[in-house]
């Protein structure tokens, strides 16, 4: 096949695939395997613990993203953002699976430490990770507690809400009694809470369902769409792409700035209408 056989949409999906290979990661951005890495005296660092809604992708994952990937472009360069979010993990898995240690063993006092779960520990299709809503409830008061054993500053998250709506065009709670576990959580420990699934509810809702609604968020394609990971199409209601994964993380940036915590006044919340997709992850 030659050149100018190829078709145009093809071309630009090659292309954006390279641009990602070949753009350096944000500074603020540390892939999960090179957690503990970090410059020399950072201003502040913030850990986040979390599932593939939040994790670190490369470019063959293209174009899923998490947002925790773009966290640090709403602060300044000085605080360290160490992504420690692993897909497929729920509560009991991040701790079983060792990345809970991994994370307290590198804590310094002052280190502010994002904890959501619960899309793994509600599934019941894979059971070695389900965790009941008591249980669940338990596990993050764990979480807080280890933080603060570490003169570290917890904030719990609410899992962000997925893309699914009910007949009538209304997007649907899908997370139920954990999303309430983890305001109950909050509330009892006195911890700060960003409550994601809620602020996503109104932010995906507000753009109705569909592919010109919350779909263009998610990983769903169709085969017209040319994306190279996806050939005959995709739909998957709960993984963000780049765009997702940019409003995502202006959403939890906008909460993080309103904390009585001592990150938040170096925060700049970035308007998540504003976000736009680059296809590389960079700020801008």
């Amino acid at each position: 096949m030659t050149a100018n056989t190829i078709r145009p949409a093809l071309l630009l999906a090659a292309t954006a695939a390279l641009l990602m290979a070949a753009a350096p990661p944000p500074a603020n951005d540390i892939p999960p395997d090179t957690a503990t890495a970090r410059p020399d005296k950072p201003a502040a660092r913030v850990f986040i613990a979390s599932d593939s809604t939040a994790a670190h992708y490369g470019a063959a994952q293209f174009p899923q993203m998490g947002w925790g990937m773009f966290l640090g472009c709403a602060l300044p360069t000085d605080v360290q953002v160490v992504n420690m979010a692993h897909g497929g993990r729920s509560t009991g898995t991040y701790v079983s699976d060792g990345f809970w240690k991994q994370l307290t063993d590198a804590l310094q006092p002052g280190d502010t430490v994002l904890i959501q779960f619960g899309h793994n520990d509600e599934d019941t299709t894979k059971m070695f990770r389900h965790v009941d809503p008591p249980q669940y409830a338990v596990n993050l008061a764990k979480f807080v507690s280890d933080v603060r054993e570490r003169q570290g500053v917890p904030v719990l998250l609410t899992p962000i809400a997925r893309d699914e709506f009910d007949a009538s065009g209304h997007i649907r709670e899908t997370h139920g009694a954990w999303a309430e576990a983890v305001r109950r959580v909050a509330s009892e420990t006195h911890t700060p809470l960003i409550d994601l699934d809620a602020r996503a509810m109104a932010w995906f809702g507000a753009k109705g369902p569909g592919k010109t609604g919350a779909d263009r968020y998610f990983l769903i394609y169709d085969a017209a769409d040319h994306i190279a990971r996806f050939p005959e199409g995709h739909r998957d209601t709960t993984h963000l792409n780049e765009l997702g994964a940019r409003s995502a993380a202006a959403l939890v940036a906008n909460d993080l700035a309103t904390l009585d915590v001592p990150l938040a006044k170096r925060v700049h919340a970035p308007d998540p209408a504003a976000q736009r997709a680059l296809g590389a992850p960079t700020c801008w």
